[in-house]
């Protein structure tokens, strides 16, 4: 039978692989709408698009420091679990925790 310690490493590594995903996600989602903003002022939109266009960055915006808050929760939480489980060390599930961590924390030291 598997072992329980390999499979919750599995899925805390698929959640900070996926937060760190969805943070990457919002900053470009954020540049691409102010791009579409811009168009929409130099093309001389009504105030109402613009007003909405611009509500549109700012929820993008919010949901940026969130991301990191939950990056780095979920971070400590892996970090925890490959210092508490050495024995594991020969494992490639192990071994690619120790990549996704590497990189969150680049990710998380840019914020």
């Amino acid at each position: 039978m598997a072992d329980p310690r390999i499979k919750t490493l599995k899925i805390k590594t698929g959640v900070l692989k996926r937060i760190a995903k969805e943070k990457t996600t919002y900053i470009k989602e954020v540049g691409i709408e102010q791009e579409r903003y811009e168009k929409f002022k130099s093309e001389g939109s009504d105030e109402f698009k613009l007003k909405k266009q611009l509500e549109v960055i700012q929820e993008s915006q919010m949901m940026i420091p969130e991301c990191q808050r939950r990056m780095v929760r979920a971070y400590e939480e892996l970090k925890s679990i490959l210092d508490s489980e050495q024995d594991l060390k020969d494992t490639e599930d192990y071994t690619i925790a120790l990549q996704i961590l590497d990189d969150a924390q680049k990710e998380i030291e840019k914020a």
